[in-house]
């Protein structure tokens, strides 16, 4: 293998599967991985032969699994990296592979995520343990001074009361908030990839049976089953291999993690918003663009609320304004951005440790134009964010190439 030539990264192959309802298919994380790996590698054109490490993202299962998964690709013994950043675990592997290429560690690298998720609500994040030491326990120890915890998911009862305390400080209204998912369940209409894609009213969302107030069923992310796969190259190997057609830079990404404000007393802050505008404000720093140079997003609105308070943290509206933004429809087809086009995670689902990777995907179809009755007209440029509690945010930009 010749030494790796490092610089700029590309995505040239991207590839999912259906997201779905847990048990809706007889397969298993092999099976996942085998489909959306062989997408991913037959959109590029190259065989598995020239992939020279993977990092594979997945939240439960053993310690392994990675290995047994790609498996089911070829057997050519190169490095695999199991991942786990809990909800941010697909743009932890992705941002690796790019990590890989940009450094001149490797030329081919291919990010893989899957998840086959128990039914029933999302979970807190807890592992069953003491809530004391738990990887959340500083944040749900945080939200439980200002709102007691009562008999709810853990994960939608901290989401919803970051909702009540936006709603408490800034005004925003349990309409504005399931507009969100009347926003995102349209957009899934068209995506072939989701694993709902039924249209719902405003009145419609309300009247949804009720998780954690205000959040309803039509406002939470389903448990999911799904993979997604995305391959990543270095410009070098981009032409070597004649991909200019296929590739989509990674202008900048970046992860951060919890900083001091996440533990201000605030619930918004607890649930990922300071870290979220931390990984922004470093990524808009260093591509030299701004949130107004975005066409295209893929946000992690694991709650409607969190779509809302990310507007805020990417800079698409002060603090206090971001639920003005869909009231407005500036965050649709037609607006200054089109948010979620894939329906999100509220419609498309949330398998963990695919849903990075997943957003990457579609951002990627969109910036090729190849999105279909989705796609986002004279889409230039796209961003993804994608966050795990506990916590990581994971922010990326990319672009067409331009060659």
């Amino acid at each position: 293998m010749s030494k790796a030539s490092g610089g700029k990264a590309y995505i040239v192959g991207v590839g999912m599967t259906k997201f779905e309802k847990p048990g809706s298919r007889d397969w298993q994380y092999p099976d996942m991985a085998k489909e959306a790996g062989e997408k991913a590698l037959a959109d590029a054109g190259i065989p598995y032969d020239l992939v020279e490490q993977a990092p594979v993202g997945y939240c439960s299962g053993p310690s392994t699994q990675g290995q047994r998964a790609v498996y089911e690709l070829g057997l050519t013994g190169i490095p695999v990296y199991n991942v786990n950043n809990n909800c941010a675990t697909g743009s932890s592997a992705l941002m690796m592979a790019r990590q890989f290429v940009e450094g001149g560690v490797n030329d081919c690298v291919l990010a893989l995520g899957f998840e086959r998720m128990a039914k029933g609500a999302l979970g807190g994040g807890s592992g069953g343990g003491d809530m004391a030491s738990s990887p959340v326990g500083r944040h749900y120890g945080l939200m439980a001074r200002k709102y007691p915890f009562v008999a709810a998911p853990p994960a939608a009862q901290i989401f919803g009361n970051a909702a009540r305390e936006h709603m408490e400080r800034y005004g925003t209204t349990e309409e504005q908030l399931a507009l969100v998912a009347v926003k995102n369940h349209r957009h899934s209409v068209d995506n072939p990839y989701a694993q709902f894609r039924d249209e719902y009213t405003v009145d419609d969302i309300l009247a949804a049976k009720e998780i954690h107030a205000p959040l309803t069923r039509l406002q939470c992310s389903p448990t999911s089953d799904g993979a997604a796969a995305v391959v990543v190259a270095s410009e070098r190997f981009v032409v070597e291999h004649g991909l200019q057609d296929k590739a989509v830079e990674i202008v900048a990404q970046t992860m951060t993690t919890d900083v001091a404000e996440s533990f201000d007393g605030s619930v918004i802050n607890a649930v990922g918003k300071a870290m979220s505008r931390l990984a922004a404000d470093r990524v808009f720093a260093a591509s030299g663009l701004t949130v107004h140079d975005v066409d295209v997003i893929e946000l992690h609105d694991c709650f409607s609320i969190n779509e809302i308070l990310t507007y805020e943290a990417l800079g698409m509206a002060a603090d206090g304004e971001g639920a003005k933004l869909i009231s407005e429809g500036a965050t649709t087809h037609g607006g200054k951005w089109v948010v979620n086009p894939s329906g999100g995670l509220i419609s498309k689902g949330h398998p963990l440790g695919a849903t990075g990777l997943a957003q990457a995907t579609e951002i990627t179809w969109h910036l090729r134009g190849e999105a279909e009755a989705r796609q986002v007209a004279g889409a230039e440029v796209g961003l993804t964010h994608n966050i795990g509690l506990g916590g990581a945010a994971v922010v990326g930009l990319y672009r067409r190439a331009r060659w």
